[in-house]
């Protein structure tokens, strides 16, 4: 939490290093430093804002199955970072989230780079709940290629 003001300190840190070169790169390093299994997927942050998450991975040996398309944990993966970053933005400071449960559906193999996109159209927080994330996985021809829902428990922080 950023104690000057009541943006949280990921976006803080994303707003200041994605207008420098390789900041968005540098930002999805700083990402997988603080949660290391994302790393698996090397990250490409496009857009992260309240409400709104796009970060995509590159089809590369690392990700690929036995049949040369994007593992499908890969882009489970990809959707809970996506969500992840999305709650880290869009929740009140004062507020906590966790990963309760994710639903996913894999609707075509995945032959490209691809994209998961996370949006919540969400602005009263009144307390303790359980908030379905919705988050679309596209290829390079936007295509959905992957369709998730996360459900994510928020609650008020422990006071110390």
């Amino acid at each position: 939490m950023n104690a000057v003001s009541s943006t949280p300190r990921v976006l803080h840190d994303y707003r200041r290093l994605a207008s420098l070169p390789c900041g968005r790169w540098l930002f999805a390093r700083i990402v997988s430093l603080r949660a290391p299994y994302f790393a698996s997927i090397r990250p490409r942050f496009h857009e992260l804002r309240p409400g709104f998450c796009q970060v995509s991975l590159r089809k590369r040996r690392a990700v690929l199955n036995h049949i040369g398309t994007v593992h499908a944990i890969a882009m489970a993966n990809l959707c809970e970072l996506a969500c992840g970053m999305l709650m880290e933005v869009t929740i009140p400071t004062h507020m906590r989230w966790i990963p309760r449960g994710m639903t996913i559906q894999y609707l075509r193999k995945a032959e490209t780079d691809v994209t998961g996109t996370a949006r919540l159209d969400k602005s009263a927080w009144a307390g303790a709940e359980d908030v379905g994330v919705p988050v679309s996985v596209t290829d390079r021809h936007s295509t959905e290629i992957v369709r998730a829902v996360i459900t994510i428990y928020v609650s008020e922080r422990k006071q110390p």
